[in-house]
């Protein structure tokens, strides 16, 4: 059996704040742009991995969830504590310094961990952390 990742899903509170990180500072292409119901899902991913996608969704949409388990959310996003994704670079300094003159939240400089991995962190507009890995 072979398993890959395909599509994996990040909450945005400003789909516009969020498609111009993604694609302006991160450099993703888009792959879909889809509004329904006053909602917008936006599809990104790396230019050279076109089976690796991210959906920019709007937060807390089950309709199960109370006002307060939504606003806990909104809570929790606010702190980058609800939501997070890994990327890899082999330039984590260079990668790191690009990101930072483009104007990203930096949550945290190129640092090697006690784990064994070297890398740095940003939020994105949502709050969500953006980790990067340098790959060694």
């Amino acid at each position: 059996m072979s398993l890959s990742i395909h599509t994996t899903f990040l909450p945005h509170t400003d789909p516009d704040a969020s498609l111009s990180f993604y694609r302006d500072v991160l450099g993703f292409e888009v792959r879909n742009d889809v509004a329904y119901g006053g909602m917008r899902w936006i599809t990104v991913g790396p230019v050279d991995q076109p089976g690796t996608s991210i959906v920019l969704e709007p937060p807390a949409l089950a309709p199960d969830l109370t006002d307060d388990e939504r606003r806990c959310i909104a809570d929790m996003m606010a702190k980058g504590g609800y939501a997070r994704v890994i990327l890899a670079t082999d330039d984590l300094d260079g990668t790191f310094e690009r990101l930072r003159a483009a104007g990203a939240v930096v949550a945290q400089e190129p640092t090697d961990q006690p784990y064994g991995v070297r890398d740095c962190a940003f939020r994105d507009p949502a709050g969500n952390l953006i980790r990067i890995n340098e790959v060694r």
